[in-house]
């Protein structure tokens, strides 16, 4: 393919000082590529110490067909393998996802449904496998994860009102829509995957338009078979919007921890937890204990606000406590990440506190609508995300998500909270689609960073349970250690993953202008240790 990649020192060069508490950028690798006729995607193996890439470079003119190869680095972000892989023309790629040693590319033909083509990669040995499915049903690719040689990939139909999963054997070529797993367009799924078990757990959302409860669904994975269901409700005015389990190699609790609306099904009042085990010793009512916490009731959740501003909020809250008066009805949508546990036997829930974002047009028609009330609390459309316009007009036009803030909470293995923090994040921080915008990276002292890149800055913040830290710490990424001042000029699709071992792995294409000499257009990976 004619990339060249160089590997550089960097730390040196620095146009300020940086924080005390910065990350080591101890290694960087750039490759000679341009966004403009190059795709790539990167999946961290944290267990391997590895990072690959898959890149797709379109050559000049229409009958060039694209060129695809895996590049597999190391710890120190030298090259360890390049491998062309042969994908037909005619598919893109969706998603990618990993297991300990395995990386998994699943792609689609666009202009034909339900042709899926899956790409396992072994990091060990350097072979790739490629497996077509011709599954008719799928429309789009919406999440991906791995398990046991197999893919368990959310999907939508080509009805354009429903979703599924769809269990891809890559060693077989076997293929099987869920039955267990056929919902609506707007209701809420996540899962974990136990691998040494080989069963994955989803949560699903149902809704009846004023109340929302949960179902807990447990699946075979090798051959999608319903082990399991259970319903987790209420009977008060509140409903149960969307929640996470715990991770499943912790076999002496499972907590399912989310978020709950009031008298809502549109908009987050607080959390909830609840320890499942308990059922067992409640099995004459059949019914978990559920803990809720308001936002009110969290020390950090409003440190977005100005303290003047807060300390109104808080009063008048107290005000309509003390008067035995109906609750403040907040307005806040939640995303959450997948629970982590901590060393000391408790999880961490983290939860990014998002708005759609929208510019108006003076032309158009109609009252503007809300999204929230087209298709339910997410506006989830056949195209995998919010309806863009009005549909009385196209005066207003959905342009992506603004994530304001990110909760983070601890709690023990019965659902009581422990501790709570914030991390208030900068007005530039917007997705188009609804996906995690910041990064957690638990470190091996037990506490966390949380961090997200903004053009050629990375930007963080500690937590150590709930002590107050600064929010606003940030340090810009170094290119070069060469006496020769360099800088960045543009940056493009700036990405961070965790890397374990106190690591990120930073990347993006950047534009970089040597103080009096050429411009160059790279890719780049950095390894920011904490």
């Amino acid at each position: 393919m004619g990339l060249a990649a160089a590997a550089r020192a960097v730390g040196a060069a620095h146009p300020a000082a940086p924080p005390a508490d910065a990350p080591v950028q101890a290694a960087r690798t750039e490759l000679l590529l341009d966004p403009a006729t190059d795709e790539v995607q990167v999946q961290a193996l944290p267990a391997d110490t590895a990072v690959v890439l898959l890149i797709r470079h379109e050559g000049p003119g229409l009958r060039n067909k694209p060129r695809y190869v895996l590049q597999q680095y190391g710890a120190n972000l030298h090259l360890r393998r390049e491998v062309p892989v042969d994908i037909p023309p005619e598919y893109e790629v969706q998603r990618l996802c990993a297991e300990p040693g395995i990386v998994y590319a699943l792609f689609r033909v666009r202009e034909t449904t339900g042709k899926l083509l899956a790409l396992a990669y072994d990091a060990h040995g350097g072979q790739v496998r490629l497996q077509p499915f011709d599954t008719k049903l799928c429309r789009e690719v919406v999440g991906l994860k791995a398990m046991a040689g197999r893919l368990l990939a959310n999907v939508t139909l080509t009805d354009q009102l429903h979703q599924t999963v769809l269990l891809l054997d890559v060693a077989s070529g076997q293929f099987q829509f869920l039955p267990s797993l056929y919902e609506p367009l707007d209701t809420e799924l996540t899962s974990v995957a136990d691998r040494p078990a080989g069963h994955a757990e989803f949560v699903l959302s149902q809704s009846n338009g004023r109340k929302q409860r949960l179902q807990l669904k447990r699946l075979s994975a090798e051959h999608g078979q319903l082990l399991s269901s259970e319903f987790v409700q209420t009977e008060s005015e509140r409903s149960l919007l969307t929640a996470q389990l715990s991770p499943p190699e912790d076999t002496t609790a499972r907590l399912l921890a989310g978020t709950y609306g009031l008298r809502d099904v549109h908009y987050a009042q607080g959390l909830f937890a609840t320890d499942l085990t308990a059922r067992a010793a409640t099995a004459a009512t059949g019914k978990p204990a559920l803990r809720f916490y308001d936002f009110k009731r969290f020390k950090h959740f409003f440190d977005y606000l100005n303290p003047a501003r807060e300390a109104r909020l808080r009063d008048r809250t107290a005000r309509r406590e003390a008067r035995e008066a109906s609750p403040v009805h907040w307005h806040f949508h939640l995303l959450l990440h997948e629970m982590l546990r901590q060393p000391d036997g408790g999880y961490t829930l983290v939860a990014e506190v998002y708005t759609p974002q929208y510019n108006y047009s003076a032309y158009g028609s109609g009252m503007p609508l809300s999204p929230y009330s087209l298709t339910g609390r997410n506006a989830y459309n056949a195209l995998g995300g919010y309806t863009p316009y009005s549909s009385y007009g196209s005066n207003r036009a959905f342009t992506g998500f603004r994530t304001s803030h990110v909760l983070v909470c601890g709690f023990d293995k019965r659902g009581n909270l422990l501790w709570d923090n914030t991390f208030v994040v900068g007005p530039g921080l917007v997705r188009s689609g609804l996906e995690e915008a910041v990064q957690p990276l638990v470190l091996a002292d037990g506490h966390m960073v949380l961090a997200y890149l903004l053009d050629n800055e990375l930007h963080y913040k500690r937590i150590r349970q709930g002590e107050p830290s600064p929010n606003d710490t940030k340090v810009e990424l170094l290119t070069s250690a060469n006496s020769q001042a360099e800088k960045v000029l543009d940056v493009q699709q700036p990405d961070l993953l965790p890397w374990g071992d106190n690591k990120f792995i930073a990347s993006g294409f950047q534009r970089i202008k040597v103080d009096r000499g050429a411009e160059r257009q790279v890719f780049f990976l950095q390894a920011l240790t904490f």
